[in-house]
């Protein structure tokens, strides 16, 4: 028993990583129908982001990362004006692949800056963790989970209680009712490119003293995010969160009762089954279409 709560616990703080930069995904969608493929860039920048102010400039850790989530805003201002922004009006697929040509350049400007050798970014805390009856809390973990409860508990908030979110709320269902409404339709697509940039810059920031900081590591966050929002059903940010933490969860479980090296396979293992039997995912509803 005490080794399987070891892996569970494990499994959702790994889990709550894909969560949020799953989070990020769905707000992109919501709002502009299109799948943001530089998500897990984001969080690869961030990390990089904190390795140069934290280990190469010597900067305290509080305010590295204060300057990694500044760069992380403007980087998702940035997006919106140059990838997003001009291609609006045209149809999804040349969006898609601008995201995808963003991602390209942001790991390859990433690769020729500090070379492909993987870097250490060192934990929050000093004490690594404690021991809790036959369970071994690691405090990198718990501020992970820590973290991605008070993100949620936020954006509940924000959506929910805030004109502000409303609006954004609005844009999400329908941008032209909403501009007939008075919203400035472009101005609460920025404000989601930069809170997906954030969200997306804080889950690298924390995975990266768990994992080597390289310029792939984006990339392999990101596939795993964008299975568990299938998963979970695609635009739907419970669905995101939901899905997220069952892959991090089936992930811990099949590397240690099945085999390591094939860990990333479970994810898409069972990626393959809901697309099977569930393509809608676990909360997405069937739609059916007029023939």
């Amino acid at each position: 028993m005490d080794f399987f709560l070891q892996l569970l616990f494990q499994g959702i703080g790994i889990g709550s990583v894909y969560a949020l930069v799953a989070l990020g995904f769905v707000l992109i969608f919501r709002a502009t129908n299109v799948v943001n493929f530089a998500q897990g860039e984001f969080s690869m920048v961030a990390a990089f982001l904190m390795v140069i102010c934290a280990v190469d400039l010597g900067w305290p850790y509080w305010l590295s990362f204060l300057v990694a989530i500044g760069g992380m805003a403007l980087l998702g201002a940035l997006f919106n004006l140059g990838v997003y922004y001009p291609l609006r009006h045209r149809s999804y697929l040349p969006v898609i692949i601008s995201t995808i040509g963003a991602s390209i350049l942001l790991t390859n400007g990433m690769l020729a800056l500090y070379g492909p050798e993987p870097q250490v970014l060192p934990g929050w805390f000093d004490n690594p963790g404690f021991q809790a009856g036959g369970v071994y809390l690691d405090s990198q973990y718990l501020l992970i989970i820590g973290v991605t409860i008070a993100l949620v508990a936020f954006q509940y908030w924000f959506f929910e209680h805030t004109l502000l979110g409303k609006k954004l709320q609005a844009t999400s269902q329908d941008k032209e009712m909403a501009s007939l409404l008075g919203i400035r339709v472009s101005t609460m697509i920025m404000i989601t490119f930069v809170y997906s940039a954030v969200i997306g810059g804080i889950a690298g920031i924390l995975v990266g003293p768990i994992l080597f900081i390289s310029v792939h590591m984006g990339s392999a966050i990101a596939l795993k995010a964008f299975a568990a929002t299938i998963i979970g059903g695609f635009g739907d940010v419970a669905g995101a969160i939901i899905g997220g933490l069952a892959l991090g969860i089936i992930e811990t479980f099949g590397a240690a009762y099945v085999s390591v090296p094939y860990k990333d396979g479970f994810a898409f293992l069972v990626l393959v089954l809901f697309l099977v039997f569930r393509p809608q995912g676990i909360f997405g509803e069937r739609v059916a279409e007029k023939a």
